[in-house]
């Protein structure tokens, strides 16, 4: 079907998404559709990250340092970079007397306290859910309890979560398998938490697994996984059966995109986990109608759109936007941030007085 400039969207399409234009030399060519999940994309931990050291930056000037990649985007890190933020992997990386930002993900206690003896100057990051994690892991040890978390090995939000302990406390699984091989010392003082950006399909077969094989074990009364983890995968598993080829725009080490990816795979439709549209191969389109756009909770729009752009250069049509649920979770920033900023303004109304 070939529409002119202008023309209304006939009963029964979906409207082209707000703001976007069909490219004049191709209304001749609707080979392929693009549609876009609903959510996708930044969610409000990855917004207050970024906000914090947006915000760190303006009130005090680069350099601030961060502890390991304040989201897991090397087009986030590399922009904040650009404006001063100093990517580091330990605080023994940060001069005396400096500000440092600890990440997203979390960090272990023993990081806190050694940023603490050294005086550091310290914004807090961690996402709010992942906050509450290390508080259920708090209450289940002063209640003398063992825990497993259900979780990737290496990943820095597993490593924070794990640190909020001492050693031999927690065990880490990550499938089905790890729970068979699991020997707690006490069976029936046993709790379970779990990494906020893991499958919920997978982390569903590994809580039963845990529950049939401790009766006993007790767990959060809300899930772990986060709200934003959640209605993304929700998103694609509405989209993935609709279309001919799923693309994830995401980091190779961020946790949720990876999920997004390999559940378009489960779902049987070919998927692409890509950063960015250099990553795009036009062979990928041949003979596709329908393609599908996601995003991890750590990209940003703008590589959406960049990517949309190129499928358009190739002859896709304007993206059509999926119904889904609509996100209104704001987290407030760090109290010592907010303020250090109401000094700043206070300071600036006086000096404006004055003269």
């Amino acid at each position: 079907m070939n529409l002119s400039l202008g023309q209304t969207v006939p009963l029964g399409l979906t409207a082209p998404a707000a703001g976007w234009t069909i490219p004049l030399n191709r209304l001749e060519n609707f080979n392929m559709e693009i549609l876009l999940a609903n959510p996708r994309g930044f969610c409000a931990g990855v917004n207050r990250a970024i906000q914090i050291v947006d915000r760190a930056l303006e009130l005090f000037g680069a350099p601030i340092y961060v502890r390991h990649e304040v989201v897991h985007n090397r087009h986030v890190v590399e922009d904040l970079r650009a404006r001063g933020a100093v990517f580091v992997e330990e605080l023994d990386e940060v001069p005396d007397a400096a500000t440092v930002i600890f990440s997203a993900h979390g960090v272990p206690i023993a990081v806190r306290q050694h940023a603490a003896a050294r005086g550091l100057s310290v914004f807090d990051a961690t996402c709010p859910l992942v906050t509450k994690v290390h508080m259920e892991v708090k209450k289940y040890s002063r209640d003398g309890m063992e825990m497993v978390l259900i979780g990737h090995a290496g990943h820095p939000e597993v490593e924070g979560t794990m640190g909020q302990v001492e050693e031999g406390m927690m065990y880490l699984v990550s499938n089905v398998t790890d729970v068979a091989s699991l020997t707690p010392r006490n069976p029936e003082k046993l709790a379970y938490i779990t990494q906020t950006t893991l499958s919920m399909d997978d982390t569903a077969e590994v809580i039963q697994a845990l529950r049939a094989r401790f009766p006993h074990i007790q767990g959060p009364k809300k899930d772990d996984i986060c709200y934003a983890t959640q209605n993304r995968q929700d998103a694609v598993k509405t989209l993935a059966p609709e279309v001919d080829i799923l693309l994830v725009v995401g980091a190779p080490n961020s946790s949720n995109s990876s999920r997004l990816a390999e559940l378009g795979g489960r779902l049987d439709t070919p998927t692409h986990l890509i950063e960015d549209s250099s990553q795009l191969r036009r062979e990928w389109f041949a003979d596709v109608g329908k393609i599908g756009i996601s995003a991890g909770a750590s990209a940003p729009e703008s590589l959406v759109k960049g990517i949309i752009d190129q499928l358009q250069e190739w002859g896709a049509t304007a993206p059509q936007e999926t119904a889904g649920v609509e996100e209104k979770v704001i987290f407030s920033l760090p109290l010592a941030l907010v303020q250090a900023q109401s000094r700043r303004q206070d300071a600036g109304q006086v000096t404006g007085d004055s003269a």
